[in-house]
């Protein structure tokens, strides 16, 4: 699998492991182990949280498994092209509401935190970990009995690197890291102004 740092540059020194994740789409179809899920799962647990709410939630299914169908239906036809190939489907949802039932205004950020882990974890053992909004969130609350406290966040393929020839050719020529904005178009000191 290509590094992200093959193709693209940091402006400023950080960690090789932010540069070099990227989300690629080219998946083997090999099934992953329960210890290498597992292990990705422990990534997303640590991440920090308001108050140490922990709202994240995981849904999951496997490409072996009984539940598979039921999260690939939820995929728009342009990512089942390709998700066809993942090892497992993954549905991050968080919990709107703290245990004292008042609302967390954080939710959704400490969700991305544990998602971010999760994605991170994954490229330090070598998987594809690609995360997407390409899915319906409403059949996914109904079909996955999601409480109405929580939120449906975004779904991802996860897998083994697999060969560019096997995607779609539409999207062979998308394969690649992309690129950021420049940090003085997303960070401003003081007010905003950007």
């Amino acid at each position: 699998m290509i590094k992200g740092s093959e193709i693209r540059q940091a402006d400023h020194s950080v960690s090789p492991l932010f540069v070099d994740r990227w989300s690629p789409r080219a998946m083997s179809g090999e099934e992953l182990s329960n210890e290498e899920l597992l292990t990705l799962f422990e990534a997303a647990r640590w991440a920090p949280s308001s108050m140490n709410n922990q709202p994240w939630r995981m849904l999951y299914a496997t490409r072996s498994g009984s539940h598979w169908p039921l999260f690939f239906d939820l995929l728009v036809d342009s990512n089942k092209v390709w998700c066809c190939r993942a090892a497992a489907l993954l549905v991050v949802i968080s919990k709107t509401t703290l245990e004292n039932g008042k609302p967390c205004r954080t939710h959704t950020y400490d969700s991305g935190a544990a998602w971010m882990s999760l994605a991170l974890q994954g490229s330090l053992m070598g998987l594809v970990v690609h995360g997407m909004q390409g899915f319906d969130y409403d059949r996914a609350r109904t079909v996955l009995n999601i409480p109405d406290e929580y939120q449906v966040e975004a779904m991802a393929a996860i897998g083994r690197p697999g060969r560019i020839e096997d995607l779609p050719e539409l999207l062979r020529g998308r394969e690649t890291p992309n690129g950021r904005r420049a940090l003085p178009q997303s960070v401003c000191e003081g007010p905003f102004s950007l």
